[in-house]
């Protein structure tokens, strides 16, 4: 009897997250990019908080390796650290959001 073992590689970031200065009410979109699919336990947080797809966020997966996520119509509050979680592997950058200065 001969059995074959595949050691499953663990995932690794390929691409991590970068920081991203925006100007109030535009878009801030992060990605993540894994070296491969079917990692579990997928989750973005800002600032501690975990973030859901809805309409202002956007969460989104493209062959299971390439995890995005846009934040919408940002606001001065939304400021923070924006953080990718996928099972053990982390990965963190700065969200600044700009207000508009009126000209004088």
């Amino acid at each position: 009897l001969l059995l074959l073992c595949h050691a499953e590689e663990a995932a690794v970031i390929v691409s991590g997250l970068r920081s991203t200065d925006v100007f109030v009410g535009e878009s801030a979109t992060f990605t993540c990019e894994l070296s491969q699919p079917g990692v579990r336990n997928v989750q973005w947080w800002l600032d501690g908080t975990p973030l859901h797809n809805n309409l202002v966020t956007e969460i989104s997966e493209q062959d299971g390796r390439i995890h995005t996520l846009t934040l919408n119509d940002v606001a001065c509050h939304d400021s923070g650290t924006v953080t990718f979680r996928a099972g053990s592997l982390i990965s963190s950058a700065k969200l600044l959001v700009k207000g508009i200065s009126l000209p004088a």
